[in-house]
């Protein structure tokens, strides 16, 4: 018996497993786990796992690069794989050349992911969605040149508000260069409107006409999603049929069911503005003869009055108030110098009695100095000359002698 080395041993076995033809390619059912995205090399790592067996499994960047979806812990999947045994640690794993949903399709998934995913970044919530501009001046329209759907946007604008310009930025609306295409669109109306170039629209239409979710794809696509979110000019997505969503639909501003009712929620109608006009017209019309007409019995009302009627009404009312304000005036006037006499004669009625005069009538007599009136015999001098005042005159007299009552 011949000794081999560990390595000989798996590179034998490898051999033995690639050689047979029913583990060249095989249909594999199982759900998966422990997944690894290795992010630097693209590779993908994970186990493959029924009730009762498990089996590792790589997908290589080659083919991971197409998958629609991104594979997760749980799901159940079919894998197209080749079987091998790894060499450098014997382990007996599977290499998958294409991975699908058991179930639902890999776009289905792959939608239902990405619509989880932003919807959690809040890029569907609806307070950040932007009103519509009412009377839009411009309107730019994504679509592809040809078709349907351009021609039911352009027939609906012109039919409805022919005052509109109509921007055109024809893309591809389904492939693989759809995307970008739709992308750079939205970039190019958004650098106008930073530039503030003269065609900048103020609304956006873009949009496909039905197809199937193949034929919609573009328009689900991440990269198209964020230029959609991100574009400050307000989007409304109008993309296959009433029954069609698309990521697009619910990132926009507005979703629109077909691309002509998005150019009816794009602008007005021509044919309702005018009526409205002739509506408000005659509202104010209404309103202007209500209010002539107040105007006028008010100033019938002021005609009448008589101070317009008799222009001296004014003059002659105030002469009256004057007339009146001189009579209180007067009688106030009166009753004060009335008053003013009662009390003067009360005072002058005191003074007369209190009145050296009124004494000296009676008999007495004042006796006065150069210095003042005598008080007593202390106010005068021996030979001093005196002053004695009687009822008729003056007495002059000489002090001779004074005697002081004891």
């Amino acid at each position: 018996m011949t000794v081999i080395t560990v390595s000989q041993l798996n590179r034998y076995v490898r051999s033995l497993i690639e050689s047979d033809a029913q583990l060249g390619q095989v249909l594999l059912s199982g759900e998966i786990s422990n997944f690894v995205n290795h992010y630097k090399s693209g590779h993908l790592y994970m186990s493959l796992k029924d009730e009762n067996a498990v089996v590792k499994a790589v997908m290589f960047r080659s083919q991971a690069m197409h998958l629609r979806f991104v594979p997760e812990n749980g799901m159940k999947v079919i894998a197209r794989a080749r079987v091998s045994l790894y060499e450098k640690d014997g382990a007996f794993q599977v290499y998958i050349d294409d991975l699908q949903p058991d179930g639902a399709g890999a776009l289905q998934v792959a939608f239902e992911q990405l619509k989880n995913r932003l919807s959690a970044e809040g890029l569907f919530d609806e307070s950040r969605k932007r009103p519509l501009p009412r009377y839009p001046k411009r309107v730019g329209v994504i679509t592809a040149a040809t078709g349907a759907a351009v021609r039911d946007i352009f027939n609906v604008l012109g039919r409805r508000y022919p005052l509109a310009e109509v921007v055109l930025l024809p893309v591809l609306v389904q492939g693989e260069g759809a995307p970008a295409q739709l992308v750079q669109a939205l970039t190019t109306f958004e650098n106008m409107r930073k530039t503030d170039a003269p065609h900048t629209p103020d609304v956006i239409i873009i949009g496909r006409g039905g197809g199937s979710l193949e034929d919609l794809w573009a328009f689900n696509d991440e990269t198209v999603a964020r230029a959609v979110a991100n574009c400050t000019i307000p989007v409304i997505s109008a993309v296959g049929h009433e029954t069609d969503f698309t990521i697009c639909d619910f990132v926009a501003d507005l979703r629109a069911p077909t691309p002509s009712a998005a150019a009816e929620l794009a602008v007005p109608d021509t044919r309702e503005l005018s009526e409205r006009i002739l509506m408000l017209r005659s509202a104010a019309g209404r309103a202007l003869n209500v209010a002539l007409t107040h105007r006028q019995n008010k100033l019938s009302l002021l005609k009448s009055k008589r101070c317009l009627t008799s222009p001296l009404y004014p003059v002659e009312e105030r002469m009256m108030r004057l007339d009146g304000t001189v009579k209180r005036f007067s009688a106030s006037a009166k009753l004060a110098l009335s008053r003013a006499d009662r009390r003067l004669a009360a005072a002058a009625g005191k003074l007369h009695v209190l009145s050296p005069l009124q004494v000296i009538s009676r008999g007495y007599a004042t006796v006065h100095t150069d210095k003042g009136l005598v008080h007593s015999v202390n106010d005068v001098v021996i030979d001093e000359l005196l002053a004695v005042r009687v009822a008729d005159g003056t007495i002059r007299c000489k002090v001779t002698e004074k005697e002081v009552l004891s």
